[in-house]
């Protein structure tokens, strides 16, 4: 697991404010929007966004088709923060 992939996870549990869940409990390959994973809706991927357009400084277009699949799992997240860095 890289420092990118565990200050995400440290970041999702922060900006949606998950109170019955520690870093350690999210895989960095865990399906962010299933209900096996954290179960996230349209709401916590719009705030995710926009911390992480904020705490990366990386510019994230409403249009990419490829989007979503960047915010399926916290590895897909890095790598596409890191390909915008």
């Amino acid at each position: 697991m890289t420092e990118l992939e565990t200050e995400l996870r440290a970041l999702i549990i922060d900006v949606l404010n998950l109170e019955d869940v520690a870093p350690e409990d999210v895989g960095v390959e865990d399906d962010l929007f299933s209900d096996d994973g954290l179960a996230l809706d349209s709401i916590d991927a719009l705030e995710l966004g926009v911390a992480v357009q904020k705490k990366y400084g990386v510019k994230l277009e409403p249009k990419d088709e490829k989007l979503a699949k960047y915010f399926q799992n916290i590895r897909l997240l890095a790598e596409l923060i890191e390909s915008r860095r």
